[in-house]
């Protein structure tokens, strides 16, 4: 996977101060968990669930389990609403928004789908009772994510950043701070 640099988006610790920016970070960790998942599968062929494979089970079930939730909860509960109300009005803007929001839900549930197969097999191997993942099913869930962030970087983050204003943009983080039990900036 290759994440595109979005212009002004490049920080790998970008913060729910400048919310667009954490988004498009977040795509980088997600590739990331997916090249473990990649490896992965041939370690378990390799070593078994030795403690090494263990301990990335867990690690990529924690991850997908928490940030990839709560990154899919502020683009469908802050950022997509947030697009849609302010292209209400909007002859033009309107109907090509509507279906980006709608083809990134989809996504967002088929992608959620795949996990919850992935996981359970994840699981057995945390727990060392099973020792393989199937490449088919690892490529399918990275693929579909592949797919999911090119669309997000090169049409919702830029479209955002074009038509949020200033105003939009604190109310998300600020919705990205309270869904992570984070206080208020001052």
């Amino acid at each position: 996977m290759n994440t595109k640099q979005f212009p002004g988006f490049s920080s790998p610790s970008a913060s729910t101060e400048a919310p667009l920016e954490m988004l498009a970070a977040c795509h980088g960790r997600v590739e990331q968990q997916c090249r473990t998942l990649l490896r992965l599968v041939p370690h378990l062929q390799a070593h078994g669930a030795d403690p090494s494979a263990r301990q990335a089970a867990r690690a990529v079930m924690r991850y997908f389990d928490t940030a990839a939730q709560d990154h899919h909860a502020d683009e469908e509960q802050d950022l997509f609403p947030a697009l849609l109300a302010i292209t209400a009005d909007s002859a033009s803007e309107a109907p090509q928004v509507r279906a980006l929001t709608q083809a990134l839900l989809a996504d967002h549930q088929r992608i959620g789908g795949l996990w919850r197969e992935l996981r359970q097999a994840l699981a057995a191997v945390a727990e060392a009772q099973a020792a393989e993942l199937s490449i088919e099913q690892v490529q399918e869930f990275v693929g579909a994510y592949q797919r999911h962030i090119e669309q997000e970087e090169g049409e919702l983050l830029p479209l955002a950043a074009r038509l949020l204003s200033p105003a939009d943009i604190g109310r998300i983080g600020a919705a990205m701070r309270q869904r992570r039990g984070i206080g208020a900036i001052d």
